[in-house]
């Protein structure tokens, strides 16, 4: 049975999410390297970041010649790409450094579960040269209806939201938390109700341990 999607945001009707949606102006542009498997994911959280950045952009492939406009472009434009990446031994950016290339700087973030994430590091060497970019989030990550591999794993966005809190104190990044809180519950309503009990308990049992 096909479903009804939204024409702006592309979520089927019953989990659209354009009531949530609030333009955020950041200077710095967000770049998704995006793991084939996630294009079609229902749960995919990297689809948001263009709804409400400008700056943000989706390549999608695994491969170093999969993302070979990706690079041409930062090249071609002299560029100043940031690579958020946990666990890398490597140059982390201070808010200092990254305000004063404002106007060239480009966050790169890797879309897929952890597994696929570095099989795509690894794939593509010219990003290991990349300064980068480790968080270390305050909170648990509030993607209740996905799960993870690692405790301090983060989603896309998540991850794309703290990174901007980094290199832009001033900006107001709520809304991107506010979209994707939205997609969240609309996803668990959306769920047969022992589902949503399932994902619940297990988000409960995490938050516990």
């Amino acid at each position: 049975m096909s479903r009804d999607f939204c024409v702006k945001c592309h979520f089927p009707l019953r989990v659209c999410v354009c009531d949530a949606i609030s333009p955020v102006a950041a200077h710095t542009r967000v770049w998704v390297l995006q793991h084939p498997s996630e294009v079609e994911h229902g749960k995919n959280s990297a689809r948001l970041l263009p709804l409400i950045l400008d700056t943000a952009r989706i390549f999608v492939g695994e491969s170093e010649a999969d993302f070979a406009q990706l690079r041409q472009q930062l090249e071609a434009e002299n560029l100043a790409p940031v690579l958020v990446y946990p666990a890398v031994k490597g140059e982390v950016i201070s808010p200092l450094t990254a305000n004063s290339q404002q106007g060239s700087r480009v966050l790169l973030l890797l879309d897929g579960t952890w597994r696929k994430a570095l099989k795509m590091y690894h794939l593509n060497p010219w990003l290991h040269a990349l300064p980068k970019l480790s968080l270390t989030p305050d909170t648990p990550s509030a993607y209740r209806i996905r799960k993870a591999s690692r405790s301090d794993s983060l989603s896309t966005l998540e991850a794309a939201a703290c990174a901007l809190s980094v290199l832009e104190p001033e900006l107001d990044t709520s809304p991107l938390f506010r979209c994707f809180d939205a997609m969240i519950s609309k996803r668990l309503d959306a769920m047969p109700e022992a589902v949503r009990k399932r994902y619940l308990a297990d988000s409960e049992s995490e938050t516990d341990r």
